[in-house]
C-alpha cells in the first residue's frame, strides 16, 4: 500500500488525532493538507489551524469519530478508547500507519535498555556501507509523512517503545530486542501487559524475517519459542551468533572487531554493538562495522560528556530512567563515581540497584520522588557499611551544586537518574539539558 491509498482509504472519515505532539503534529499537517476532517483532541490547549479542537481535562470526551490516531503513551485501554473500539471506531497511530505504508526495510530495535544508542549503531553503520537511512521512531524525525520520498531500496530504523508497540499489528522485517525488565508499569496494567507491547515487535513477521535476542535476558531467550522468522543471538557463548570472546566481538565464529575499538565506554555498550553486528551480518561488511566502532561518540544524554572542571568529569546520562540503565551506567568508567539520582516514581522496585552503587558509587547524591527507594535499596542491602556517603537535595539545582561540592580532582559525577523526569521535568532531554547548563555554570 503507498501513501496515497492509505489516504484515499481515510476519505470521507471522521478523523481524531489524540495528543498534539513531535509525532502527530506532521501527522495532522498530512491528513489537513488532504482535505481530511480532523479534530486534534489534547489535554493542553492548541489552536491547529484548518482543524477543529477539544482541549482540556475533558478531551476524551464524546470520542465519536471513525478513526482515531492515539498518542504513544495513551493505552488503549483507557475507557473512552475501550468504549470508541466497542463502538467500532479504528483505533491505530502515526507509526501503525507508517508500517502500513513503507516501502522498505525495517529495522526496529526495542527492548528496556539500550534501544537508542543501538538503533545510532544500526543507523551508522548502514550509512557507512552507503546505505540510505531514515532513523524514526522515539528517535530522529516522524516518517509518515515522507513516506513517499522512501525508497524500495533504502533502509529504516526505529526505535520503539512499548507504548508504540503495544498495537501493532505489523512487525519489522528486522527485530531487535535488547532485554526486557520490569519498566512503566505506572502507565501499563502490568508487567505481562509490558512484555506483550514488547513481544509485537516479531509476533506478525514471516518466516523469513529476522528476529534478534539477548541470549543472557531471561526474558529475550523464552521468545525464540514464539518466533516464526529466523532467531539470531547475541550475548551467546555460543559459536553461532554475536559473542564477546577474548576481548573480540565475533559473529559465527569470525572476528568483527576488538572491543577496544568501540568509543563509546561500559560493557553495555558492547552489548549493543553485538546486537548490531547479529542485526546487520550479510547486510554491512565488517569492516564498516569496525569503522563505525572507532569513530561513534554516543548519544546526547547517554554516557554524554559535559565538561572537565579543576580536574573533574561531568557526565549527563539523563536518559537512564530505570535501575538497570543506572547499574549500567556506574560500571562503565572504571572507578567509583558521584552519582546524582532520583526522579518521577514510575512503580517499579529499586532492591537490584542497591549493592551496584555500594560497589561502584563513592557519593550518592539523591533527589526527586525516588530518593528515599534508592538510598533504602542502598542501606538494605547487607554490604552497606556506610559508604558510599549519601546526600539528599530536594531541590535538582542543589543536588547538582552538592555533586560539585564533594568532587575533587580525578573525580567522575555522574546525572544517571534510575527514574523518570516527570516529576518536574517535561522529558528526559529537558532534564539532560537542564543539568549541562548547571555544570557548564560552575565557577
Amino acid at each position: 500500500m503507498t501513501l496515497d491509498d492509505y489516504l484515499d482509504a481515510l476519505r470521507g472519515k471522521r478523523i481524531a488525532v489524540l495528543g498534539y505532539g513531535i509525532s502527530n503534529k506532521p501527522l495532522v499537517r498530512l491528513l489537513l493538507r488532504h482535505g481530511m476532517d480532523v479534530t486534534v483532541r489534547d489535554k493542553r490547549e492548541c489552536v491547529v489551524d484548518g482543524a477543529k479542537t477539544i482541549c482540556g481535562d475533558d478531551y476524551l470526551a464524546d470520542l465519536t469519530e471513525d478513526v482515531i490516531f492515539r498518542t504513544p503513551g495513551l493505552m488503549p485501554h483507557v475507557p473512552q478508547l475501550a468504549a470508541a473500539i466497542e463502538r467500532g471506531a479504528i483505533l491505530t497511530s502515526e507509526m501503525e500507519a507508517f508500517f502500513d505504508v513503507c516501502p522498505c526495510k525495517i529495522i526496529a530495535v526495542t527492548g528496556s535498555d539500550g534501544k537508542t544508542t543501538t538503533s545510532s549503531i544500526l543507523a551508522a553503520m548502514l550509512r557507512a556501507a552507503g546505505k540510505t537511512v531514515h532513523l524514526g521512531g522515539n528517535i530522529g524525525t516522524p516518517l509518515l509523512d515522507i513516506a513517499d520520498a522512501i525508497a524500495p531500496t533504502d533502509f529504516v530504523v526505529l526505535e520503539l517503545s512499548s507504548f508504540q508497540l503495544i498495537t501493532m499489528r505489523k512487525s519489522a522485517d528486522i527485530a531487535v530486542i535488547t532485554n526486557v525488565s520490569p519498566n512503566h508499569l505506572d502507565i501499563h496494567g502490568d508487567y505481562a501487559e509490558y512484555v506483550d507491547a514488547k513481544r509485537n515487535v516479531f509476533a506478525h513477521q514471516d518466516s523469513d524475517d529476522l528476529v534478534v535476542l539477548n541470549a543472557r535476558n531471561e526474558m529475550t531467550r523464552g521468545f525464540a519459542d514464539a518466533a516464526v522468522g529466523v532467531v539470531r543471538w547475541f550475548n551467546t557463548d555460543e559459536e553461532r551468533g554475536a559473542g564477546l570472546r577474548d576481548g573480540e566481538l565475533c559473529f559465527n565464529g569470525n572476528a568483527v572487531m576488538s572491543a577496544a575499538d568501540i568509543l563509546i565506554p561500559g560493557a553495555h555498550n558492547v552489548e549493543n554493538y553485538l546486537a548490531a553486528i547479529a542485526a546487520l551480518a550479510g547486510i554491512v561488511p565488517f569492516e564498516c562495522m569496525r569503522e563505525v566502532a572507532q569513530t561513534f561518540g554516543g548519544v546526547e544524554h547517554r554516557n554524554e560528556f559535559v565538561r572537565e572542571l579543576r580536574g573533574v568529569k561531568y557526565y549527563n546520562s539523563s536518559i537512564d530512567s530505570s535501575p538497570s540503565r543506572t547499574i549500567a551506567a556506574v560500571r562503565s568508567y572504571g572507578r567509583k563515581v558521584i552519582l546524582i539520582a532520583g526522579g518521577k516514581d514510575k512503580g517499579i522496585a529499586y532492591d537490584e540497584i542497591g549493592l551496584p552503587i555500594i560497589e561502584h558509587v563513592k557519593t550518592l547524591v539523591l533527589t526527586g520522588a525516588t530518593a528515599q527507594k534508592i538510598r533504602d535499596a542502598v542501606e538494605r542491602c547487607g554490604a552497606y557499611n556506610g559508604t558510599p556517603q549519601i546526600i539528599h537535595e530536594p531541590r535538582f539545582e542543589d543536588a547538582v551544586s552538592a555533586a560539585a561540592a564533594a568532587a575533587q580532582g580525578g573525580d567522575i559525577v555522574v546525572l544517571s537518574p534510575a527514574s523518570t523526569s516527570f516529576d518536574r521535568f517535561a522529558n528526559f532531554e529537558e532534564r539532560g539539558n537542564y543539568f549541562k547548563e548547571l555544570v557548564n555554570g560552575l565557577t
